[in-house]
């Protein structure tokens, strides 16, 4: 690096050169130290006051900085151009920091007077929601970052190579200090590449349903309930799943019985989606079979489920059927603990997901509060029972038998005192219902009642199901 280079670095170098030169100048360390302190010494930049100065502020700040900066691992990464992928990634030596807001852009430049680089105006390609943002302080004062870099924002960014711009660009998340530090902004590079070996191993998107044309086929769409007889035979099952990269899938069925404590949103994440010392420690159902397959560069593979007959009919209720997937080994989503100070070793984020992994349901019948799909032609309610009481960290889900005539359905849940909570209009095909998250915050007494009301195309009353009470708890 010759002297007016080194010193314009220094002066306030722009956008990728900046990035590059802070990159190999942090990872340098002792040597990079070592040879600035010979460029100070050499006759040339001695002679010139100006320049030695500037390097020798230089070479302080930078000491300084090296010694309370946030580290990222990996700092490169290979990301789908055509679609969505999650990255593992981990933050160290946090100190008093907080994570703060991310953001994707096509351009960095220096965060003065914060420390790093953050995004250029008018660069930006997206942030990520905080209701989606499933990463978590653990290790040795570190950070996991479950990155998932939605299809938009791999567009956007393949429109911008395609017109001739960078195909990389950068994921900033900004930490903000809680003693009233400078806050810090930390850069990942990411470089659009096809749907390869290169790119990490993770999961998009998984859909699960008994066998063809009984379950979901949208993403987001919630699973149909299926009723069974007690004794019945069951269908098959199988999960739709979408991937990056290639990698092997590995992990379990298992099923929730009635009577079981149900499982919570992170019980359902796929293991890799963890931090290290958090694997292990999600919830186990019984178990009805395991997988382990390979899944070459394609992007799509359909996993067939266990053999029906090992499904639980024995009692009636509500069971739940979950998909577990285990942390696969995969030399493109790793991450080096030891070298952001944040533990031992390295962790493995192959099939990573940003997402907790759908379930499905089905009922087995019996007594009044179930039907099975046969017998279910009268218009009624199903789930949840006639004085349930539902724990206030669960979700709420509702289930109502056909109305043969029905073209749309109104859901309507009201407190004990009349007051209308929530009413939901939904089409016929559509006989189950998870109620919002907001609902719990609008409600002053746990006693409620909810019915159904059937409507036809012109949206004229047909008929309404009795009125269930259910509650709650505090």
């Amino acid at each position: 690096m010759n002297n007016l280079r080194f010193s314009h670095f220094f002066l306030g170098c722009q956008n990728r050169f900046f990035l590059s030169c802070q990159i190999r100048f942090s990872s340098r360390g002792a040597a990079g130290r070592s040879s600035i302190q010979k460029l100070v010494r050499s006759d040339r930049i001695v002679n010139n006051k100006l320049i030695a100065t500037i390097l020798l502020f230089a070479f302080l700040a930078a000491t300084a900085f090296a010694q309370g900066e946030i580290r990222v691992n990996p700092t490169n990464v290979n990301v789908y151009s055509q679609g969505s992928t999650t990255v593992f990634l981990t933050y160290g030596n946090l100190g008093n920091y907080r994570p703060a807001q991310t953001t994707w852009c096509g351009d960095v430049q220096p965060a003065a007077p914060a420390i790093g680089l953050t995004c250029v105006p008018g660069t930006i390609y997206g942030t990520l929601p905080s209701r989606y943002d499933i990463s978590r302080l653990s290790g040795n004062n570190g950070y996991t970052d479950i990155v998932s870099v939605p299809a938009s924002v791999a567009r956007r960014a393949y429109q911008a190579a395609a017109r001739g711009e960078d195909s990389q660009f950068f994921y900033v998340r900004r930490f903000i200090s809680d003693a009233g530090a400078p806050d810090q902004f930390v850069v990942v590079t990411m470089r659009l590449s096809g749907n390869g070996a290169g790119v990490p191993f993770s999961l998009t998107n998984v859909q699960l349903d008994f066998g063809a044309g009984k379950g979901p086929r949208a993403s987001g769409q919630e699973p149909l309930v299926l009723f069974i007889e007690l004794g019945g035979k069951a269908p098959p099952i199988r999960a739709e799943i979408k991937y990056t990269g290639a990698g092997r899938l590995r992990g379990r069925w298992e099923v929730v019985r009635p009577g079981d404590p149900l499982p919570e949103s992170r019980d359902l994440l796929p293991e890799a989606s963890l931090p290290v010392e958090e694997r292990g420690s999600q919830q186990r159902f019984t178990q009805l079979s395991r997988f382990n397959v390979f899944l070459p560069p394609g992007g799509r593979y359909v996993l067939q489920g266990p053999d029906p007959a090992r499904l639980p009919r024995d009692a009636a209720g509500q069971y739940l059927i979950l998909l577990r997937v285990e942390a696969s080994d995969d030399r493109e989503n790793i991450s080096d603990l030891s070298a952001v100070g944040a533990g031992a070793g390295a962790a493995q984020g192959g099939a990573a997901a940003g997402f907790p992994l759908p379930v499905l349901r089905y009922v087995v019948g019996g007594g009044d509060n179930s039907r099975n799909a046969s017998s279910a032609t009268s218009f009624g309610l199903l789930l949840p029972r006639d004085g349930v009481t539902i724990p206030s960290n669960q979700p709420i889900d509702f289930a109502w038998a056909e109305s043969p005539q029905a073209a749309f359905y109104r859901l309507e849940i009201e407190d004990e005192n009349d007051k209308p909570i929530l009413s939901a209009m939904l089409k016929s095909a559509v006989r189950n219902y998870r109620a919002p998250s907001w609902l719990k915050s609008k409600i002053t007494s746990g006693n409620l009642r909810w019915r159904v009301v059937a409507l036809d195309r012109a949206g004229q009353y047909i008929g309404e199901t009795e009125k269930r009470k259910f509650q709650i708890s505090r």
